[in-house]
């Protein structure tokens, strides 16, 4: 049995034909996620809904070629961020991005949104929030927005996914609980009106919640009917994707970075605490600095000879070569290149005329991320309650040295995941369809 995979990404909207009885994925399309609408204040970072739906749809009749007798529609989505529809689906505004930073700009008196945000909220409220506040998250622009007088009166929050699958179908947007990070009441499985009230976002019409196995209407496209069901988180839909088993500690490492485990009940501790599928939880950090702060480690080296018009094409394997021969020799890298779940004040220190060399640049930056995910899991839980690791991300299977620095700081048996298409591979179950 065929079905289709849909993952609205924030790079690319991807999809692909999933075979359920082999477990496997093909014929991979994607769109390009939008660029954001020029012209827009500095930090400000919002995209078309039309433009969004348009590619989104291009997608799908493009994976309805490769499987004629597809007949569902599975979908993840980029969590974080929001915009807002009236009740006939109609934008009240454009897809406002989880990338947008508007909410970190200081006003006169110093304080930015996310500040005053916090302030509404007692520990008890923010707790039970899941400890979930980020600057482009859906709380804290909503409540920019409404501080602004800029939200209008009965409008309905939906992610971008919720908005594109309900459009597709013709209905109500519902949301999957997996999307609603950071404004559901964990205790109690659904949304915190008090933690709205106390941000003036009680007029809002929240959409209904819905379980990820409960279809949500279907679209005609290409000649076929296709059920679909609702979206669900992409981070969990990936960690379900490499079968996380809560007795593991996940360690992902690709352009963002992440540890996480499962949780049978709610245990709030020092990090983020999500839904996860069945009335689990997902205790989390995100944000660790990753592939996207060496990156700019990289452009940095490369950038004379782009200037010179010579473009290095193999860039990243001739640092891995480097690397390996590598020691650091006292130098030291924190990646905190943007705000992450370890600060915002990035550096490179202790250089000396004979350190400073690509190969130990990146061991020392090797070093620091290593340390990074030691040091988050011990956020998670001081004593650890898992007995073996889940190893993913395309950085772990490109460096063989940063596999080793964790492996060193983690005495404990590692499962190393290849899947290079772990998001799409954790739709699968979405429909009662089991990964083998």
């Amino acid at each position: 049995m065929r079905c289709l995979g849909l993952d609205i990404g924030s790079s690319s909207i991807k999809g692909a034909v999933l075979d359920l009885d082999s477990s496997s994925v093909s014929h991979i399309v994607r769109e390009p996620f939008p660029d954001p609408v020029a012209g827009m204040p500095s930090g400000f970072h919002e995209v078309s809904s039309e433009e969004i739906f348009a590619r989104t749809v291009s997608v799908i009749d493009r994976l309805c070629n490769h499987a004629p007798d597809a007949t569902t529609l599975l979908s993840c989505g980029q969590m974080g961020g929001i915009m807002l529809v009236d009740q006939n689906l109609r934008p009240f505004t454009n897809y406002l991005s989880w990338r947008d930073q508007r909410t970190t700009v200081a006003d006169a008196d110093g304080a930015t949104t996310l500040d005053r945000l916090r302030g509404c909220w007692s520990d008890a409220v923010f707790e039970d929030l899941g400890k979930e506040l980020k600057p482009g998250s859906a709380t804290s622009l909503l409540y920019w927005l409404a501080k602004r007088q800029q939200l209008p009166a009965e409008a309905t929050p939906v992610t971008v996914g919720d908005y594109v699958i309900a459009r597709l179908c013709n209905t109500v947007p519902r949301m999957e609980r997996t999307q609603g990070i950071g404004m559901l009441n964990l205790r109690t499985n659904g949304w915190h009106h008090k933690a709205f009230a106390a941000l003036g976002l009680d007029g809002l019409r929240w959409p209904e919640l819905t379980h990820e196995q409960e279809p949500i209407g279907s679209v005609y496209r290409n000649g076929r009917t296709l059920k679909c069901y609702p979206v669900i988180g992409d981070q969990q839909a990936a960690l379900r994707g490499i079968r996380l088993q809560s007795h593991e500690l996940s360690i992902n490492a690709s352009t963002g970075s992440q540890v996480s485990q499962i949780t049978a009940e709610f245990r709030p501790a020092d990090c983020q605490t999500r839904p996860w599928f069945d009335g689990q939880f997902l205790n989390t950090i995100t944000h660790i600095p990753a592939g996207r702060s060496l990156t700019v480690l990289e452009v940095l080296l490369t950038e004379l000879p782009r200037l010179a018009g010579v473009k290095i094409e193999n860039s990243w394997q001739l640092i891995q070569q480097a690397v390996e021969s590598s020691t650091a020799d006292g130098l030291s890298c924190d990646l905190s290149f943007f705000s992450s779940a370890m600060g915002c004040d990035g550096r490179i220190s202790g250089i000396t005329t004979e350190n400073l060399s690509v190969g130990n640049l990146f061991h020392a930056a090797f070093e620091f991320m290593a340390d990074s995910y030691l040091t988050c899991s011990r956020r998670l839980s001081p004593t650890p309650t898992w007995d073996q690791l889940a190893i993913s991300g395309g950085l772990v299977q490109s460096f063989a040295s940063l596999r080793k620095k964790i492996e060193a700081r983690f005495p404990l048996p590692i499962r190393d995941v290849a899947e290079q298409e772990e998001t799409l591979m954790g739709l699968m179950p979405a429909a009662g369809f089991n990964i083998s």
